[in-house]
């Protein structure tokens, strides 16, 4: 080869390289602004607002449980609002029909002919609103969307948005008139976060706030610059982060050890009715690589694999009335196996 071609071929391969580092760099300066837009809007969730951009950044669902008035509903609003994406929310009751949440083939007496419309899953940004009060037919049709991005109505298969994302809420006080959400959808979400109530600092901010809107100050400036093809972008560049293998085997033991209470404690040898299967090990991995993007790391770090793990693991114990009447929930146990396998 002469060396003007050489030269040639090195140049076009270092600018190539620049210019994926410059695309890299905007998608995650994108997702910094979002959360910084974020943080101005909910006060007191911080854990709750990574959470929310960790299951964009990895097409993920996210489960979030905890008391009415924890800005649940607001935090996917702002989501969705900041990242320019067609967003629906789904209020979810006992009378919900299967129809009402995929669409149905409509009669259309001038043609005379069916035509299929689209419900509210089209949507790239789901909130399913109280989840746990849809009857098992609706979570069955909800299940084909989550896990296979697709919906399946008078036998034709339509596909979903590549964004599509479910951020589902569930009240865990009321018990009447809801369903268990089934296992098998329950390991769907990539992340099911329990929130506390906020700080008495931050419930004096809430307070603050609030009454600055009454006296007509400006709303928080939305200055985001995410669209769909840059949150995707974002989307293959987590999935470069790397993992050494040393981390892919902690992960590994992790979540095997949830299926193996016994060798973290002799005494719970009958606590587990199913832990955690190997999706968990994927959505573990997905979820530290997301954590470490939005901290701006390329590689991922044992704390971000601990930082992760009870909230990727929690809804995936199944434990019986054993562990329960020793007063053993799955976030204890969690917890003891983070404790007991050694951190790389």
């Amino acid at each position: 080869m002469r060396p003007t071609m050489r030269v040639t071929i090195i140049a076009q391969l270092d600018f190539n390289k620049q210019a994926n580092m410059q695309k890299k760099m905007k998608s995650q300066e994108s997702f910094l602004t979002l959360r910084g837009h974020l943080q101005k809007t909910i006060v007191g969730q911080q854990a709750l607002l990574d959470r929310l951009l960790i299951a964009l950044l990895t097409g993920g669902h996210v489960l979030l449980e905890g008391p009415p008035g924890l800005a649940k509903t607001k935090a996917v609003n702002t989501l969705a609002g900041g990242v320019h994406a067609s967003f629906q929310r789904i209020q979810f009751t006992p009378d919900l029909m299967p129809g009402d949440l995929t669409g149905s083939d409509i009669y259309d007496p001038n043609k005379g002919e069916f035509n299929f419309v689209p419900g509210p899953i089209f949507h790239e940004i789901i909130l399913a609103d109280e989840i746990n009060r849809a009857p098992p037919k609706v979570q069955s049709a909800l299940l084909e969307a989550m896990q296979e991005h697709q919906v399946t109505v008078g036998g034709v298969t339509r596909p979903l948005p590549d964004l599509f994302v479910v951020m589902a809420t569930q009240n865990p006080l009321e018990q009447s008139g809801t369903y268990p959400l089934p296992e098998a959808q329950l390991d769907r979400f990539l992340l099911h976060v329990v929130l506390d109530y906020p700080s008495a600092d931050d419930e004096l901010i809430i307070l603050q706030r609030d009454r600055e809107q009454h006296f007509g100050v400006d709303e928080v400036v939305d200055d985001t610059k995410l669209d769909a093809a840059l949150v995707l972008q974002a989307r293959r560049e987590v999935s470069e982060v790397h993992v050494d293998e040393i981390l892919e085997k902690y992960i590994v033991k992790l979540v095997g050890a949830s299926r193996e209470l016994a060798s973290i404690n002799e005494d719970w040898d009958d606590f587990l009715l199913a832990g955690a299967s190997p999706r968990a090990s994927i959505a573990l991995l997905r979820a530290s690589s997301a954590l470490a993007y939005l901290q701006g790391r390329d590689y991922v770090i044992p704390e971000d694999i601990v930082a992760m793990a009870p909230d990727v693991l929690r809804h995936r114990l199944i434990l019986n009335h054993a562990a329960r009447a020793a007063g053993f929930d799955a976030d204890v146990i969690v917890q003891k196996i983070i404790d007991v396998i050694a951190v790389p």
